[in-house]
C-alpha cells in the first residue's frame, strides 16, 4: 500500500512539472510568433531559402516544369525538312513532342509517327515490325528521308541503331538518319546530335546542282550566310526566318537551316560563304562544316536589341539566364550601351555551356535551388530570364526582365 501511495505521489509531481513545461513552451511559442510577425519580407524569403536547403532533395523542382528533353530537340531540327520522323517509343514521347514541345505543330504539320512499341516488341527486340511500319509510311508519303529518334525504351534495351538504319534503307530506298537520344538529357543535347547527323549525311551531296541553280538565282551573287541552330526551343520565335529575310541587303543572303530552308539547302551547305551560329547546340556542326568545306563561322544573335529594354545599365550587377549564345549577345549589347562603366554581367544557363563561349564567372545551373540561391545571395540589380522564373524569387528587389525561352516555359517571345 505504501508503495502505491509513493507511485501516485510521483505521478502527480511529474504531471505538475509537465504542466509547467507546457506553459513555458506556449510562452516561447507565443514570443516566436511575435518575432516572426516583425520580420521583413526579405528576411522571410531568406529563411524560406534556408529551409529549402535544409530539406534539399536532388532533382526536386517545385516551381519550374520539366524542360524539353533530347528527343524533342532532335525532332525540332528535322521538323520542316520534309522527312518522316519516327519517335521510337510506345506513344507517350510522341504525344509530348506534338502536344507540348513543338509549337509549329498547331500551324504547320510534319510527318511525325510513333513506333508504337509494345512491351514484348521492346523485350524481344522486334525491329522488323518497326521496319515494316516505316516501309508502309514511306509508300504513302512523298518524303526525301526518314529519321529514327531514340527514347528511353531503345536506350534501355540497347537498340542497334546502325543495324536498324541498314534494314530501313534496304526496304525503303530512303536515306535513314538515326539519333541515339535517350530521354534522359535536355533538348540541346538532342539538337546537337541531330544537327551533326543531318549535315554529315547530306552536306556536299548536291554541289553540281547548286552550281547550275546559282546561274539563275540572284541570291548567288550575294554573300550566302548559313544560319545554324534555328529551332523554337532556342530562339523562341516562329517569325525568326522572316526577320532574317527582312535584314538582307544587296550584299547578303541568309539560309535559315531548319526553318523554311529544306533538305536541298542542307545538301548545298558547303557552298555557303559563312555560317552564323545562333545556339550552342549547332557549334559542333559549324566546326564540322569548317573542317569539311573550309566555311568560316561566327557566333551571335543579330536581333538581340529586341530583347533588351531601355534601362540604365551603368554600374549595375546583372544576371542573364538563357541559352548561351543569346545570353552572351545580351551581355555584349549591355556592355556596349553602358560603355562598360563598372557593369558586372554574369551569364548562367540550365543548358550546355561551351567553354570557348564562356567567360570567367559564368555558371551552369543544375537544380532549381541553384537559381534561388544565386539570385538571393548575388545582390543583382537586374535579372534577365524567362518569366516563369520570376515567381521563384519573391524577395528579389531588383528589376526582372522577361526573355522567353521556349524550352523552359513552353512560351514564345511576344512579337
Amino acid at each position: 500500500m505504501r508503495r502505491l501511495f509513493e507511485a501516485l505521489e510521483l505521478a502527480v509531481t511529474e504531471q505538475a512539472e509537465g504542466n509547467v513545461l507546457q506553459k513555458q513552451v506556449e510562452v516561447i511559442g507565443s514570443k516566436s510568433q511575435e518575432a516572426i510577425a516583425e520580420q521583413s519580407q526579405e528576411s522571410l524569403f531568406k529563411e524560406e531559402v534556408d529551409k529549402k536547403e535544409d530539406v534539399y532533395v536532388r532533382g526536386l523542382w517545385k516551381g519550374l516544369t520539366p524542360f524539353a528533353p533530347d528527343q524533342s530537340g532532335a525532332a525540332s531540327v528535322f521538323y520542316e525538312l520534309g522527312g518522316i520522323l519516327v519517335i521510337c517509343d510506345a506513344g507517350g514521347c510522341t504525344g509530348n513532342v506534338c502536344g507540348f514541345d513543338e509549337p509549329r505543330w498547331f500551324g504547320e504539320r510534319s510527318a511525325i509517327f510513333s513506333a508504337g512499341l509494345r512491351d514484348m516488341d521492346a523485350i524481344l527486340g522486334r525491329d522488323d515490325r518497326l521496319v515494316a511500319k516505316l516501309t508502309d509510311a514511306a509508300e504513302k508519303i512523298d518524303a526525301n528521308f526518314a529519321a529514327v529518334i531514340g527514347t528511353p525504351v531503345p536506350a534501355v534495351i540497347a537498340t542497334d541503331y546502325r543495324a536498324l538504319q541498314r534494314m530501313c534503307e534496304k526496304k525503303t530506298n530512303l536515306p535513314i538518319l538515326t539519333v541515339d537520344t535517350n530521354g534522359m538529357e535536355l533538348y540541346d543535347v538532342g539538337e546537337e546530335k541531330a544537327w551533326l547527323t543531318l549535315f554529315k549525311t547530306f552536306a556536299g551531296k548536291d554541289v553540281a546542282s547548286q552550281k547550275e541553280a546559282s546561274e539563275e538565282d540572284d541570291s548567288s551573287k550575294k554573300m550566302k550566310i548559313g544560319v545554324l541552330g534555328l529551332t523554337p526551343h532556342d530562339v523562341s520565335d516562329l517569325n525568326i526566318e522572316e526577320k532574317f529575310r527582312k535584314s538582307e541587303n544587296e550584299n547578303t543572303h541568309y539560309i535559315c537551316y531548319g526553318m523554311r530552308a529544306g533538305i536541298d539547302k542542307v545538301k548545298t551547305a558547303g557552298s555557303a560563304d559563312k555560317n552564323l551560329v545562333v545556339a550552342p547546340a549547332a557549334l559542333e556542326t559549324a566546326k564540322y562544316l569548317e573542317k569539311e568545306f573550309g566555311t568560316p563561322y561566327e557566333v551571335g544573335y543579330p536581333f538581340v536589341d529586341e530583347l533588351i529594354p531601355e534601362l540604365g545599365y551603368e554600374s549595375k550587377k546583372i544576371l542573364i539566364i538563357h541559352q548561351q549564345v543569346i545570353a552572351n549577345a545580351i551581355r555584349q549589347e549591355i556592355r556596349t550601351r553602358s560603355d562598360e562603366q563598372n557593369t558586372e554581367v554574369t551569364v548562367a544557363s540550365w543548358f550546355m555551356m561551351k567553354s570557348e563561349l564562356s567567360e570567367e564567372g559564368d555558371l551552369s545551373l543544375k537544380e532549381e535551388m541553384d537559381y534561388c540561391k544565386l539570385v538571393q545571395n548575388g545582390n543583382y540589380d537586374i535579372v534577365f530570364a524567362d518569366e516563369n522564373m520570376r515567381g521563384l524569387v519573391p524577395g528579389f528587389k531588383g528589376t526582372f526582365v522577361n526573355v522567353r525561352h521556349f524550352a523552359v516555359s513552353g512560351k514564345l517571345q511576344e512579337s
